[in-house]
């Protein structure tokens, strides 16, 4: 242990600061203090004094430059006096000298404009789209290929006929003589003579369209709209921002219905998945009658028919077979055949009898052809009814069901006196959205959900742990 010693006195001694861990500054007054780490719970009492200052002072500049940053849109020291002050002398001329050419704001559009002036954070979750991944490397592979030359495959169709077409237009102009239309492909895509359809006149339709030269027709059907609901809906009358009395508690009466439906429905939903109480829970007492369901009224009615006085006897051995019919004879089956033809002579005088009476009953029997037509139009208008008004409302297109938006709809209290005082309820991007559903334009859909390709990993950090211990 003296070697240590030793070296370590002459460096002491000769005035040089050591290589080692422990050495320390010979020239210094004592021995300085140890400082243990700040981010543990003990050390948070040693923030005062002159370290402490200096920290309120920073954060004190800190707020302050938000703050500019905010209301200016950066610091107030480095934007120039025209930026943060206009020169209003009271002449319209004088002060557009003055400002170079600036217009004084009105005080509406300045409370129109944002509180703040620094920009909103991008959200993530807005910008990402389902398949983006693969329509970026399609997007990559289109960039190499036009940096080599290639050119895509619509492109060289396109390219190719306008190329045979080119000689008949040039033929055509160069026949028209002088103002004639340029030899360069200029010509009218709705008209009748489009260089790029002479190639395909006087053939086959059916051909054309199975060979993708020409387009299908759009069928009949298509444009049918699939509802009969309007474009852009006209809200209640409630629902202005100056409404009547009338017309505002009937909104209201709307939206309390609404909510009231809501409300039954969750109490239902809460009813059907309750826990039973104690006292409604099953004992074994029920449990046995339960198990026991039925058996005591079995056995109470084999009793009863035990004791019953009036049993019917017990049924007995079959009876014997009857005897093989004996043969008719002639005289009796010509008597058979008279009765039958007297019978049936005796059914159709009747029947001529009847339709002979039907004839004084013509004035019923038109009432009741007028009540089986008025039934059937009764019939045939509630059918007209009924598919008129599932016209007007949405179809099941997916999984999902379509559920209407909620009422915009504002309290008494809350009505605003003016158009400044106004705030604005609901998303104009959100009703239009709606809205495509609800004329059954697009499904019913949900955001897509981006699963993670590997579980996210939580790691704590000692100096985080350290704390909270």
């Amino acid at each position: 242990m003296a070697a240590p010693t030793e070296a370590r006195s002459g460096a002491a001694a000769s005035g040089f600061l050591g290589f080692r861990a422990g050495s320390r500054d010979p020239g210094a007054p004592g021995k300085r203090r140890a400082r243990g780490s700040r981010n543990r719970k003990k050390s948070w009492k040693r923030w005062r004094g002159p370290e402490a200052q200096l920290g309120r002072e920073l954060g004190a500049f800190l707020e302050d430059v938000g703050l500019q940053q905010r209301a200016a849109g950066g610091l107030v020291a480095e934007k120039p006096d025209e930026s943060l002050f206009f020169l209003d002398t009271g002449s319209e001329e004088k002060d557009r000298e003055l400002n170079q050419g600036r217009e004084k704001p009105l005080r509406i559009d300045l409370i129109l404009q944002p509180d703040s002036k620094v920009p909103a954070p991008k959200d993530i979750l807005a910008h990402q789209v389902p398949n983006g991944k693969k329509l970026k490397r399609k997007q990559r592979l289109r960039e190499k290929l036009a940096e080599r030359g290639v050119v895509p495959r619509e492109q060289r169709l396109l390219q190719a006929r306008l190329q045979k077409a080119r000689p008949a237009t040039a033929e055509a102009s160069h026949g028209q003589g002088a103002g004639a239309e340029p030899a360069g492909g200029f010509y009218d895509i709705w008209s009748d003579t489009n260089p790029l359809d002479r190639p395909l006149a006087g053939q086959d339709a059916w051909f054309l369209e199975q060979t993708k030269k020409q387009r299908v027709r759009r069928p009949a059907r298509l444009e049918k709209k699939p509802s009969e609901l309007p474009a852009v809906e006209v809200i209640p009358a409630g629902g202005s921002y100056n409404p009547t009395f009338q017309a505002h508690q009937a909104l209201l009466l709307q939206a309390h219905e609404v909510e009231l439906r809501r409300q039954k429905a969750e109490e239902k939903l809460e009813r059907q998945l309750r826990f039973p109480t104690a006292a409604e829970a099953p004992t074994q007492e029920t449990a046995f009658r339960e198990q026991c369901e039925g058996l005591l009224e079995e056995s109470a009615d084999e009793g009863g028919e035990e004791e019953a006085p009036d049993q019917p006897p017990a049924p007995g051995p079959p009876p014997p077979l009857a005897p093989l019919r004996e043969k008719k004879t002639e005289q009796q089956r010509r008597r058979e055949k008279e009765a039958k033809f007297l019978e049936a002579r005796r059914l159709g005088e009747k029947a001529a009898r009847c339709r002979r009476q039907e004839l004084f009953q013509l004035r019923s029997i038109r009432l009741q052809v007028k009540r089986r037509e008025a039934e059937l139009l009764r019939r045939r208008r509630a059918r007209l009814a009924k598919r008129r008004a599932e016209a007007t409302k949405p179809r099941r297109l997916g999984r999902l069901k379509y559920e209407d938006p909620d009422l915009e709809v504002q309290l008494s209290t809350e009505l605003a006196e003016s158009l400044r005082t106004l705030k604005p309820e609901g998303s104009v991007l959100r009703d239009r959205f709606k809205s495509l559903q609800k004329r059954n334009l697009i499904e019913p859909r949900e955001r897509a959900k981006f699963k993670r390709k590997y579980r996210l990993k939580y790691v704590e950090k000692r100096a985080f742990r350290e704390v909270t211990l």
